[in-house]
């Protein structure tokens, strides 16, 4: 950058030319914009002015140009010279290198045929490395595809998938074939798209089938419910025979408790559940879910379990409600097994897909279809039972009913809203079952010749006379045996009879432990208003003379002997034991205390016990019922023995009933909390409960219990246990 010149003042008054003269240099000098000058030198007129000024500096330069020049005059001819040397040099290198490249070239040239041929041949090693690497990767892609052929031509679809997933893995994209990898990606695809259609066909033929299974499921539980209904009645009579034996004999009588285990109860064998419904418990109730299990199986291998859930659910759901349909056509009378034994298997093969499904359906999806099923069920027996007019056929519905709710209470579900349905309907039965019995009682009547009736044969005088104790005496009579009453006396006794059975029969099974008064209400509507208005009205209408006024007289003095009799087999069918009827207050709490006491050691001792291996959390649930019934029994004493004493009869269950309730708990761990302990647990020993817990069943252990249980949380529940079970270990 030039040093810009600064123009001294003029003075001495020099002239106006010298003055711009001098700004002109200096503009110049300073590389500043001339337009001003020649503006005002044409604006002036005196352009010739600003020529000569121009002049003048040029001329100015001219003498500091030389000077320049002969200042830097010398170094210019030494570099001359410089260069000069230099290219002699250059020359000189110019030799050497040219002799160098020369020798260079007739050493190297060999050398590089050589490397030529090395590089060449190197090339050649990796490219044939590289074939037979990709000959190698096409080899085992070409093995994984015949396997995925042989898996689909043997409908193992799960191992075919693993192939799949194996070549998209490790394979597809390593392939050097651009065609056999657009083959790939285009087939696989389609096989996934293939074998989905193929399980997909497999579960909709199991939905099918399930439903025929599953109808005749219902049938075989049920009638299995109905045997073991079946032996507990032989039981109980039974129990009623010895118990009549020894209060005729006066004996003291003869308590047992016997064990059966034909309908699966308590049996010890490794993998049943309690209450035969365990994962093969009963052959009987066999059925095939692994169609269903392989399908799930299939669709969480694909990625679609969400989706299959979902279809599952819905599909089961469509079909439910397709059971509820009842048909106009066919009398329910006729079809009511059907129906109920259909609703039955479903909710059975629902159980066993919620306990070994891994989480194909969840507990809640099962209790909201439960509450469909009970809510239909329950509007159908309203409006059938409103329909009826024959007890008969009302009856017939109800035993069938409750057991069904036996059959389904053994699986967990409840069913109170079913037999509240049918303690709903008793009044109309019995109101039914009366006038069924006035039309007979009536025909009976209107059938007496008032002749007395004569008895030829013993097992007639059994018939008419001994099976509804209406003999004077212990001493068999001779025969022919004449009798002081009619044929009509032991007809009306049969039609009482088969009335108490028929009201025993529809009160008994529907959850209420104490019916004998209301079977003992009816009994009363019948003789009172029925058989004693019938002989007021025969009395009144048809008494044409003495004989037949003595043969009625003689009827109706049987008749009310006979009433002790009718009470007495009401209460003996209604379960009130004749023998504890007669026993005092104080000994009577101390029998109930004793026995109730032995049922609870018993529950506890086989848990504890070598023959039960394991059980699961639907064994707990059926003896947690079973001891709720005890329970319920021992709070009905309260009329035999004082309200305090009644409690402590249900006390004599509590080491049963704490051990229930801690298996039964979200948090079995609290057993180990000393004040939970002695508030809820006191009654349990440590060992006893160690032993027990050690062998409650995991759902997740059953069969096909690990289909889909990847990632699967364990149960907080189950966490507890174990967490308890360690400590208790720890602590014996």
């Amino acid at each position: 950058m030039r040093r810009k010149v600064v123009v001294a003042t003029a003075e001495n008054g020099d002239t106006g030319d010298k003055l711009d003269q001098l700004l002109l240099s200096s503009a110049i000098c300073n590389g500043e914009d001339l337009s001003p000058f020649i503006r005002k030198a044409f604006a002036s007129g005196k352009p010739e002015t600003l020529l000569h000024h121009l002049r003048h500096f040029g001329r100015s330069k001219e003498s500091e140009i030389e000077e320049v020049c002969k200042v830097h005059y010398q170094d210019f001819i030494m570099a001359v010279d410089d260069l000069r040397s230099l290219l002699s040099g250059v020359e000189s290198l110019k030799s050497s290198i040219s002799n160098s490249n020369y020798q260079l070239q007739s050493v190297a040239g060999p050398l590089l045929t050589s490397l030529d041929s090395f590089i060449e041949a190197r090339n050649k090693c990796q490219n044939i490395t590289l074939a037979i690497e990709s000959l190698r990767i096409c080899v085992r892609l070409m093995e994984l595809c015949s396997r995925v052929n042989f898996h689909l031509s043997k409908n193992n679809f799960y191992m075919a998938l693993k192939c799949i997933d194996s070549i998209e893995r490790d394979f597809i994209h390593k392939t050097s074939s651009s065609t056999l990898r657009r083959m790939l990606e285009k087939k696989i695809p389609a096989i996934r798209a293939h074998i989905e259609r193929r399980i997909s066909k497999e579960f909709g033929d199991w939905l099918v089938e399930i439903r025929t299974v599953s109808r005749n499921l219902g049938q075989v539980a049920i009638g299995q419910a109905s045997a073991g209904r079946q032996r507990e009645e032989e039981l109980r009579i039974r129990q009623r025979q010895a118990e009549e034996q020894s209060r005729l004999s006066l004996r003291d009588a003869v308590y047992a408790l016997e064990e059966e285990d034909d309908d699966g109860y308590f049996t010890g064998n490794e993998g049943n559940d309690f209450y035969g419904n365990g994962g093969n418990a009963n052959s009987t109730l066999g059925f095939d879910l692994t169609p269903l299990y392989r399908s799930y199986h299939i669709h969480q291998t694909l990625g679609l379990e969400d989706g299959f859930k979902k279809y599952y659910f819905e599909n089961r759901k469509l079909q439910l409600t397709s059971d509820f349909q009842v048909s106009s056509m066919t009398p329910f009378l006729e079809s009511h097994q059907t129906f109920f034994a259909q609703i039955a298997g479903f909710f059975i093969v629902e159980d066993r897909v919620l306990r070994t499904g891994g989480g194909l359906i969840t507990k809640m999806e099962v209790e909201n279809l439960w509450d469909t099923a009970v809510s239909k069920m329950c509007s159908v027996l309203e409006d059938q039972f409103s329909r009826m007019r024959t007890a008969n056929h009302l009856l017939l519905i109800k035993d069938y009913v409750s057991l069904l709710g036996v059959t389904l209470r053994r699986y967990g579900y409840s069913v109170d809203a079913l037999l509240d349905v049918l303690n709903k309907h008793r009044d109309k039965y019995h109101e039914l079952l009366l006038s069924d019995c006035q039309k007979q009682i009536a025909e009976a009547l209107a059938a007496d010749k008032f002749e007395q009736m004569w008895m030829n044969k013993e097992y007639e005088y059994s018939m008419n006379v001994l099976s509804f104790q209406i003999q004077t005496s212990d001493i068999v009579p001779a025969f022919p045996y004449i009798a002081p009453f009619s044929s009509t006396v032991p007809d009306c006794c049969r039609i009482v009879r088969s009335f108490i059975e028929d009201s025993v029969s529809f009160m008994s099974h529907g959850g209420q432990l104490d019916f004998f008064d209301v079977v003992k209400k009816y009994l009363d509507r019948l003789l009172t208003e029925v058989l004693d208005d019938g002989l007021l009205k025969l009395i009144s209408t048809s008494i044409s003379g003495v004989n037949q006024a003595m043969v009625v007289a003689a009827n109706m003095a049987v008749l009310e002997r006979a009433c002790d009799f009718f009470f007495r087999h009401a209460a003996k069918l209604s379960g009130v034991p004749l023998r504890v009827q007669i026993l005092p207050g104080q000994v009577l709490k101390r029998v109930l205390q004793d026995v109730l006491s032995h049922i609870s050691e018993t529950i506890v001792n086989f848990l504890v016990g070598e023959s039960v291996k394991r059980f699961s959390l639907n064994a707990v649930m059926g003896i947690d019922v079973d001891i709720k019934l005890l329970e319920s029994f021992a709070e009905n004493q309260a009329p035999l023995v004082s309200e305090e004493e009644a409690i402590q009869l249900k006390k004599a269950l509590v080491e049963a009933r704490q051990l229930v309730n801690l298996l039964l708990s979200n948090n079995p761990e609290n057993f180990l909390n000393p004040v939970i302990r002695e508030r809820s647990y006191n009654a349990l020993d440590y060992k006893k409960v160690a032993i027990i817990s050690e062998k409650l069943k995991d759902p997740s252990e059953r069969l096909f219990g690990t289909f889909g249980s990847r990632g699967y949380k364990q149960n907080p529940k189950k966490k507890s246990l174990d967490s308890l079970i360690k400590r208790l270990k720890d602590v014996n």
